[in-house]
């Protein structure tokens, strides 16, 4: 029997996690010596939909290049060695860490050749780097074959690449143009999509210029057909030991729950909120600071503050929120989740928002815990953590939580960018875990504000970069009838059904509130998340969830 292109894709992603998590127990591979083979076909039979022309011969994938090199640390493309770490000491070094802007993680280049990057988010964060690093490894064969004949002579384009690099790297003026012409040749693209990539290179925060890029990846290839100096993945002995075993979730919680202890708050009804570190601040002082009316005049107020630099409004309601109950718990641990606590006891007005009145007894009065993102599994290290007793001195002291909010990012399989997803289960992809609960939220709870909303089951995945059209479309349109994929969903849900039904450290009725708005569109062509950010389009979907919360909550 012939197989299906969703069950092979599945079968890929299988053959790539099992390869993974062999080749992390070793210690070490060569990306593209026989050990790294291994991903590298299964993460082109998988082709997925952020990579793009990953299967052509010929042409460099640019958009998922651009994503990748935003989530990887500034100059990896030019070390032959890298070593991914566990928070060991480095930053008491004089070394300075390198910081992706879009995917949290300090990093150390220690010389030309070597990068080290830490992995503090556990197997998740471990996976889906090592995916972005095959990725570069499969381009980088195909700059070298475009660089060279068939018997190995090297091309004049990249003879005059090199020249430019060098110039660059002196400061020195070059003719962009005529460096985009030899450039199009090498990564197999017109000169027009060139030119256009080349700008889009250059306004990337993080991003070494495309020129370097593509002449740093296609000179190590080179050198390790021609000299044999080969690449080399590692992991080091502390990483392959801490994780799985909730090192930095632990250290993340109890700075929490030791915070909460000191305001005298683990009594009060807890209100834990999976977040952005804006919206519920935003939302809850700026009601507070202005006297704000209705949803729409909080959302015109935000709207200002995301499109006028020079507004105030936003410093105005951190500073009025700093003296009325707010205290911000930056990261220390290593997870790269701010924290927030809000008490509203310490609110001027009787209305936490617009129409909704708070408690009068003062212990009665809830607090809110917003944490921000997690990312994949770390979602339940971390909750899990979170979720148990707070430990003082020989006495076991449980957090009074009464509900659990979700909000987060998810590719969308209905509709587009900004729209919502209200999930009534998650399964998680390729286990036979799911996880069904009741949603406080409803589809009707959003409905006549102007967004698409999409209620059914939600797929956590195991990497958002590892998804294709076979396989999601296989899950829409099956007795599944799901109707997007994150990371995290199934993840919070274990530590929540752990915590309220097996351990019984939460109540076991513990109110269930889950919604998410659309980042991206993976089904449709120049919608996946190497199109690009939301930007102003995800405002009112992010602070529609917030304000449905609260209301639902308390009103």
């Amino acid at each position: 029997m012939k197989r299906t292109r969703a069950q092979e894709s599945r079968s890929a992603i299988e053959k790539m996690y099992i390869t993974m998590r062999h080749l992390f127990t070793r210690g070490s591979y060569k990306p593209m010596g026989i050990s790294g083979e291994s991903l590298v076909n299964a993460l082109m039979v998988l082709s997925p939909e952020i990579y793009g022309t990953i299967t052509d011969t010929e042409k460099i994938e640019l958009d998922g290049l651009l994503y990748v090199m935003e989530r990887l640390p500034r100059g990896i493309e030019e070390c032959r060695y890298v070593r991914l770490i566990s928070r060991e000491g480095y930053e008491t070094s004089h070394l300075t860490p390198i910081v992706p802007p879009k995917r949290k993680r300090n990093c150390y280049r220690l010389d030309d050749h070597v990068m080290y990057v830490e992995m503090t988010r556990g197997r998740s964060d471990i996976y889906d780097i090592l995916t972005h690093l095959t990725f570069l490894y499969i381009e980088s064969k195909k700059i070298l074959n475009n660089s060279t004949d068939p018997k190995g002579k090297i091309s004049q384009n990249w003879i005059m690449l090199e020249e430019l690099v060098k110039k660059e790297d002196a400061g020195e003026p070059f003719e962009k143009e005529a460096a985009s012409a030899y450039l199009s040749h090498l990564i197999g693209r017109t000169f027009e999509e060139t030119k256009s990539a080349v700008d889009k290179f250059e306004k990337s925060s993080n991003s070494n210029s495309l020129f370097s890029i593509v002449y740093h990846m296609g000179r190590l290839a080179l050198e390790e057909q021609t000299k044999n100096l080969d690449r080399e993945i590692s992991f080091s002995a502390t990483l392959r030991e801490r994780v799985g075993h909730h090192v930095y979730g632990e250290l993340w919680a109890r700075r929490i729950k030791l915070a909460l202890d000191e305001h005298e708050l683990l009594k009060r009804p807890i209100h834990v909120i999976s977040a952005n570190l804006h919206s519920v601040l935003n939302t809850i002082y700026g009601h507070q600071l202005l006297s704000l009316k209705s949803y729409e005049e909080i959302e015109k107020v935000v709207m200002d503050i995301s499109v006028n630099a020079k507004s105030n409004k936003g410093k105005a309601i951190f500073d009025y929120a700093k003296k009325h109950g707010f205290i911000d718990l930056p990261d220390e641990s290593g997870t790269n989740i701010g924290v927030q606590i809000i008490d509203t006891a310490l609110l001027e007005k009787d209305e936490l928002i617009p129409g909704v009145k708070l408690p009068k007894e003062e212990e009665k009065k809830p607090v809110f815990v917003v944490m921000d993102y997690a990312f994949g599994e770390q979602a339940y290290e971390c909750f899990d953590e979170l979720l148990k007793p707070f430990n003082k001195g020989e006495k076991a002291i449980p957090l009074n939580v009464e509900s659990t909010s979700i909000m987060g990012k998810a590719g969308i399989l209905y509709g587009g960018k900004g729209d919502l997803m209200i999930p009534n289960s998650h399964i998680f992809e390729g286990t036979a875990d799911n996880y069904p609960f009741k949603n406080e939220l409803k589809k009707s709870d959003f409905e006549g504000y102007g967004l698409g909303v999409y209620q059914g089951s939600m797929i956590t995945v195991l990497g958002t970069s590892l998804q294709n059209r076979d396989i999601l479309t296989y899950f829409m349109k099956s007795s599944w009838s799901a109707v997007g994929l994150e990371m995290e969903g199934a993840h919070y849900q274990k530590a929540i059904q752990s915590a309220s039904k097996i351990r019984r450290s939460i109540k076991s009725n513990v109110k269930v509130l889950y919604a998410y708005y659309a980042s991206d569109n993976p089904l449709e062509t120049g919608s996946t998340l190497a199109s690009g950010a939301l930007g102003m389009e995800g405002v009112r979907p992010t602070y529609l969830i917030t304000y449905k919360i609260l209301e639902k909550l308390f009103g």
